[in-house]
């Protein structure tokens, strides 16, 4: 779960060839497959295809000609002695994104049953057990420290992490771990004041210096829409999530002032 595929489809052939319309392979990261669609020469060559198509995060239609030294137009020739023609159908299952919750209170599991119905991973961390076993709607949980999680799991890359533990203090650990272990999520999201984060800032820069990279740190979280509920909380987050997750730039996060400037710049 939450690993990209590729999924090859036999949507056409004519002529001799060691496949059948509709045999379907699956080809993962690792490029280990399921499924075949022949074997041999044209195998090999939709495997190799589908790791570059799994870096691209793109699908394709291919037409192949099983037939060495032969050229046709818009065909990719194939070492083979078959002689038919196959067309072959990519197709690129996306991963689910990875959010980590740190926090199991009233905003995390607003936030938590907002990001279900998205195509999400969902990790929630809180040290409370009591308050972990009673969580719902994420698809991990764990009832550990915050900072003891991320030292034994670590937390994916070009995931997304959202800070709502019931101390600020525990706030602080969660963020500095993931800058001194150097992690990369695609967004970290802080749950504070504009005075919390100020201390939490200044604190920052004494202990990794004013080069820190903080360019995917939003703080105050979430896109400023308004409400102070759990759930409307949820919304502004899960809207900023989903912002970035799709590379939209152009909104009202609570992290800028109204000339886009971030607060801690």
């Amino acid at each position: 779960r939450g690993i990209p595929l590729m999924m090859v489809t036999v949507i056409e052939k004519t002529g001799e060839g060691p496949v059948e319309v509709g045999k379907k392979m699956i080809v993962g990261e690792n490029l280990e497959a399921y499924g075949t669609v022949g074997g041999g020469a044209l195998e090999f060559h939709a495997r190799e295809l589908c790791k570059e198509l799994l870096q691209k995060r793109e699908n394709r239609y291919e037409k192949y000609l099983l037939a060495e030294g032969k050229v046709y137009p818009d065909t990719i020739t194939l070492p083979m002695a078959c002689g038919g023609k196959v067309s072959l159908m990519y197709e690129y299952l996306g991963a689910k994104e990875y959010v980590y919750i740190f926090g199991a209170g009233h905003v995390g599991q607003a936030l938590a049953n907002v990001l279900k119905t998205m195509p999400f991973h969902i990790t929630v961390i809180d040290e409370r057990k009591d308050v972990a076993k009673a969580f719902k709607n994420a698809d991990l949980v764990y009832d550990m420290g915050f900072v003891e999680y991320i030292e034994k799991y670590s937390i994916k890359e070009d995931s997304f992490v959202v800070v709502c533990t019931p101390a600020h203090l525990h706030d602080y650990h969660v963020i500095n771990k993931i800058l001194e272990l150097k992690l990369k999520p695609k967004y970290m999201g802080m749950l504070c004041s504009p005075i919390k984060l100020r201390d939490y800032l200044d604190k920052t820069y004494e202990q990794f210096g004013q080069e820190v990279d903080l360019s995917n740190f939003y703080s105050p979280i979430g896109l400023n829409l308004g409400g102070g509920s759990p759930s409307e909380i949820a919304i502004s987050i899960s809207s900023e999530i989903l912002a970035v997750s799709n590379g939209k730039i152009n909104h009202n996060h609570m992290r800028e002032t109204t000339d886009g400037v971030p607060h801690y710049w």
